[in-house]
């Protein structure tokens, strides 16, 4: 899934990451339905690009298997899942590998975040504003 949504969520990608490195727009959040696959995506992107390693990516992914149990909004979900013949505990869920898999697949594919990141066409002076909108004050 998330193979897909880097390539076919390009345009979407790009558009956010502009918004999150223009200062005016903070503080700033996005997200998603579940909040873990364009949501973890996007963090992880822009965390990839601050020079912050695979593993705690990974490990802050894999806290948003239980987000709606936690929200006490777990059955509503779970609700308009199986409305869709979709299996809410593969959807909800968000194993470590999920998020391992994709960064892997990502520096296999486009050799680094930064290349990917030019590659939707987000360029080095725009990743260089997403680096100091995120880590500068």
């Amino acid at each position: 899934v998330n193979d897909m949504l880097l390539r076919f969520g390009a345009p979407g990608i790009k558009y956010v990451l502009e918004l999150c490195a223009d200062r005016r727009c903070h503080p700033i959040a996005f997200y998603c339905t579940a909040g873990k696959d364009r949501t973890g995506v996007i963090a992880a992107l822009i965390l990839k690009l601050c020079g912050v390693s695979t593993e705690p990516i990974v490990q802050d992914y894999t806290l948003s298997a239980n987000v709606y149990a936690e929200m006490n909004d777990h059955q509503a979900m779970v609700g308009a899942l199986s409305q869709r013949n979709l299996d809410p505990k593969t959807f909800l869920g968000a194993p470590a590998y999920v998020m391992q898999d994709t960064l892997d697949a990502l520096e296999e594919e486009y050799g680094s975040v930064e290349a990917y990141l030019e590659w939707i066409g987000f360029n080095k002076e725009q990743q260089q504003a997403l680096r100091d909108a995120c880590m500068k004050e």
